[in-house]
């Protein structure tokens, strides 16, 4: 009997201190990214994983000390990937939402930028719900821009929506959308600055609306490891203040990416 209660306490020391080291001491973390949104995440033709998030993953890791490894995740799982202990944390250009709250934690933003519609040129689309109507609207599924075009617009248009960005472009240059609804920073450089989308052109205000868009764009991280979050926003601080995220954002920027 005594054997029996000394060997209890034990697995339940060693299974306290496993809790501990897993929850605290954070060595090494493994990070989803998406590959599909250029200029923050994109793939090279060696299969390199390259862009403004994956800097600041990297920046991020330096300064924490700690390793990283990248884990490239479709956007429409990231989050149920997390969830599922696929990664430790997802540096994927995510606002931070009420919904996306009740399922993950979030750091501080570290970059917010508007939201906004481009058009073909010469198609004369304005941008109101009688100016959308009848129109087919491409966005990425799962995405902030999906739910703003569906609670805004949903009754009036028609939504395509598509697993990646560039999947939406291709449809859109093909002629079988009127508009493209995505952040600005990535339809300007992954779209009209390239000779796909040589022949569209923004059109409408900016969309902030917190409502959909939340605080800014975070990085996501299961709801029990708090002790991350709070190394996160420690180091999110640090490189904001050392100037290394100021040499990121210039690298790819012309603006400051972190907004107002």
């Amino acid at each position: 009997m005594k054997r029996h209660i000394a060997l209890v306490l034990a697995l339940a020391v060693l299974a306290l201190g496993h809790g501990t080291a897993s929850a605290k001491d954070w060595k090494k973390i493994r990070i989803g990214v998406e590959g599909a949104y250029p200029p923050f995440s994109s793939l090279t033709a060696d299969g390199e994983l390259v862009g403004f998030d994956i800097d600041i993953a990297n920046a991020l890791c330096a300064e924490m000390g700690v390793k990283y490894t990248l884990v490239q995740q479709d956007w429409d799982g990231m989050i149920p990937a997390l969830r599922a202990r696929k990664y430790d944390i997802i540096i994927a250009s995510m606002a931070i939402t009420e919904a996306r709250k009740k399922q993950v934690a979030f750091t501080d933003k570290y970059y917010q930028v508007p939201a906004k519609f481009v058009r073909k040129k010469g198609s004369g689309i304005e941008i109101s719900k009688a100016g959308l109507k009848g129109k087919v609207v491409g966005v990425q599924r799962a995405t902030t821009h999906d739910n703003f075009i569906t609670g805004e617009f949903g009754s009036g248009v028609e939504i395509k929506r598509y697993a990646t960005q560039d999947e939406a472009y291709l449809d859109a240059v093909a002629g079988r959308l009127d508009l493209l609804l995505a952040d600005s920073v990535p339809l300007q450089d992954g779209f009209l600055d390239t000779d796909l989308g040589k022949d569209w052109e923004f059109v409408g205000p900016g969309y902030t609306n917190v409502k959909y868009y939340g605080e800014g764009a975070g990085i996501a991280v299961a709801k029990k490891n708090q002790d991350l979050v709070d190394k996160l926003n420690k180091a999110i601080e640090a490189i904001r203040a050392n100037g290394t995220y100021k040499k990121i954002n210039d690298k790819y920027f012309e603006f400051d990416v972190f907004g107002g």
